[in-house]
């Protein structure tokens, strides 16, 4: 998920829900073909007996019932992506991202038997971040071969949401179920001069335009570990410039992150990058640049947003990354400002982990916070994600808890009008062996 602006690290502290669910599924079927079988057999028994009695010489055989044959596994996904991704990987050992070696002082730690041991011992958590970001190829494979101009955004956001949720086997509409796994935050769709954090609500009608620039974010977590990555699209082959700066950028940050390295080297290698091009529309040039008061992040259990940044921009920032963090590396260039503001309806909201014990007098505040802490624990939600629950007239209840600082609301970020921005983003875990780029696929 986007995209943390400089102003709000401060307020930062969704470090993660306490408690992790567990919502078992337990299912059976009453066999009930036993008891059929014996009666049937009792009837044939003494049908046998009654033919013997004439014609003792006459034996009859008895009908052997069939088995049934069982339905095989399927062995692809289908379209639109429904099969639940275990049942394709029913081994349980998913596919690896682009696993990269450590360099320099770091290059003790592939062949390390201490590191190797480590890396066992996290062996469930790098399984679920794999699934994960499976799950996040095969619904974005999906998206990008059907995403076409003339749709809403709302039909896109939902079809790449209900297919998270199939693939994760998590629907979201039981309680708890959502923090156990599926949907990691609001589909973002972005247009044009808007950077980040804009999903559509109940009601919105806005349709994709064949000169449309637009960012597609999203997220999928198994047990709270989030794979967050983003990619952009546009139809007219005059943006490619402006793509190709971004994902190249990002590309660098991916290259330059490692255990040890300053946040703020990576984002001046990030920045060299991007700004080395330039696009051509209608006759103008116009630089691309970084636009700086956007980041990456590190992603904590439960909560997209722990508490560093990557920057994209040179900084003195000294912040080291560490051994077995995980950041979502992305960036974002323009060709406006490369400054983006608050702006637009709000969707995106995340409770804080933090957040004060200070009373409700709205009543729909305090029941609406008992679904939020049940349905989503400090996951980001939006305002859809409580209409599909069935919640109704609680925006009075919603806005009492923005205001009392429970829940922190993240509204779309966006240059200025005119303008035109794009994004690419990859989730790394900085493994004690290896920096694994988890989301990487053939796209990008």
């Amino acid at each position: 998920m986007a995209a943390k602006t400089a102003d709000e690290l401060s307020k930062l502290a969704l470090n993660g829900a306490k408690d992790k669910d567990d919502n078992p599924s337990i299912s059976g079927k009453a066999k009930e073909t036993n008891g059929n079988l014996s009666d049937q057999d009792d009837s044939e028994d003494a049908e046998d007996a009654a033919q013997g009695a004439g014609a003792p010489t006459a034996a009859k055989k008895k009908k052997k019932r069939k088995p049934k044959k069982k339905k095989a596994a399927p062995k692809e996904q289908s379209d639109p992506p429904r099969v639940k991704l275990s049942q394709l990987f029913p081994s349980g050992n998913y596919p690896a991202g682009e696993e990269v070696e450590y360099k320099n002082d770091n290059a003790y730690r592939t062949t390390s038997e201490e590191k190797r041991h480590l890396d066992r011992v996290k062996s469930e958590w790098l399984s679920d971040y794999r699934q994960s970001a499976e799950i996040h190829r095969q619904v974005r494979q999906w998206a990008k071969a059907n995403i076409k101009p003339g749709m809403s955004l709302t039909e896109i956001a939902e079809g790449i949401e209900d297919g998270t949720r199939a693939l994760t086997g998590h629907p979201g509409l039981e309680e708890g179920d959502n923090i156990v796994g599926g949907v990691g935050f609001p589909t973002g769709l972005n247009l044009d001069h808007i950077a980040a954090h804009y999903s559509p609500n109940a009601g919105n009608k806005t349709i994709l335009q064949e000169n449309n620039v637009m960012k597609v974010d999203f997220g999928v977590h198994l047990n709270g570990y989030i794979v967050d990555s983003a990619f952009t699209i546009a139809f007219d082959p005059k943006y490619d410039n402006l793509l190709n700066a971004v994902k190249d950028a990002t590309n660098t940050g991916i290259r330059e992150a490692g255990i040890d390295v300053r946040v703020g080297d990576i984002g001046a290698a990030i920045q060299e990058t991007m700004e080395s091009y330039e696009l051509e529309l209608d006759g103008k040039t116009y630089p691309i640049k970084a636009i700086r008061n956007l980041n990456g992040h590190d992603i904590v259990q439960n909560s997209i947003h722990g508490g560093k940044s990557v920057p994209i921009v040179k900084s003195n920032d000294q912040t080291k990354m560490e051994e077995g963090e995980v950041f979502a590396i992305e960036t974002f260039g323009s060709t406006g400002r490369g400054y983006v503001t608050d702006d637009l309806e709000c969707s995106h909201y995340a409770l804080r982990a933090d957040h004060p014990n200070v009373p409700l007098r709205v009543s729909s505040a305090r029941n609406l916070l008992s679904v939020i802490k049940k349905s989503f624990g400090t996951l980001p939600f939006c305002r859809r994600y409580l209409d599909r629950l069935g919640q109704e007239k609680y925006l009075l209840g919603l806005n009492n808890l923005v205001s009392s600082g429970i829940v922190e609301a993240y509204p779309p970020l966006v240059d200025i009008k005119g303008s035109y921005t794009a994004q690419f983003e990859h989730t790394i875990l900085l493994r004690p062996t290896v920096k694994e780029v988890i989301s990487r696929g053939d796209d990008y």
